[in-house]
């Protein structure tokens, strides 16, 4: 069981003024948290400081109340890849390689098992519906198909930690649904799930909804 999020972080690039600004928030283990609000302040920016991405001026992202955001890069990513998973905004697929490839590459970084990932995204490509051969490349699918297969590829090391960057925004009903059905489901196993939405449908499944 995890508590996961961040304490009066504050960033800004080089000497320009701050996006963010004393933001504070938890998800805790088995809750599905939206941050919601306006274009242009800074919810993917904050997601990517969550994911250990950008380093913040000011405040900390914590892991069970242990600040892990000033970890040394190799620490930063050896955390990624035990603890999160993080859905693109644009899928950010790799073009070269394959369906398949594109959802098992975590266990480059990771202790798992290649079978055991390749098994476990097929059942998360059946679960979500994507209905694409897992031979085929990204440029080969659309783009809801390939946000799908971007949620796959977070999921497969079942993280403690789930971030989506607008993870529905690509989505018709019946896709989006399935989505959001797959983020509370694995809520509901005891991870923590922060998202970034302007989705109704989403934010209304969320437990609560943090505004920036």
């Amino acid at each position: 069981m995890i508590s996961f999020g961040c304490e009066r972080l504050t960033f800004g690039y080089a000497n320009l003024p701050s996006i963010l600004d004393d933001v504070s928030l938890t998800a805790q283990a088995g809750e599905l948290v939206a941050i919601t609000g306006p274009s242009g302040r800074g919810k993917s920016t904050l997601l990517y400081l969550l994911g250990l991405m950008l380093s913040p001026r000011a405040g900390a992202v914590l892991v069970d109340g242990d600040a892990v955001s000033g970890l040394r890069d190799a620490q930063r990513s050896a955390l990624r890849a035990q603890l999160l998973g993080f859905v693109f905004q644009d899928a950010a697929l790799d073009q070269t390689r394959t369906v398949m490839d594109n959802i098992t590459e975590v266990c480059l970084y990771g202790d798992l098992d290649r079978r055991l990932a390749q098994e476990r995204a097929q059942l998360l490509i059946d679960q979500l519906g994507v209905q694409v051969p897992a031979h085929r490349r990204p440029g080969q699918i659309s783009g809801g198909q390939a946000q799908r297969i971007a949620l796959c590829r977070a999921l497969v090391h079942d993280p403690a930690v789930l971030l989506a960057d607008e993870p529905t925004g690509n989505l018709d009903d019946s896709s989006a649904e399935g989505v959001i059905h797959a983020m509370r489901r694995h809520a509901e196993t005891g991870r923590a799930v922060i998202v970034v939405t302007h989705d109704p449908r989403l934010e209304q499944a969320c437990d609560r909804s943090v505004p920036l």
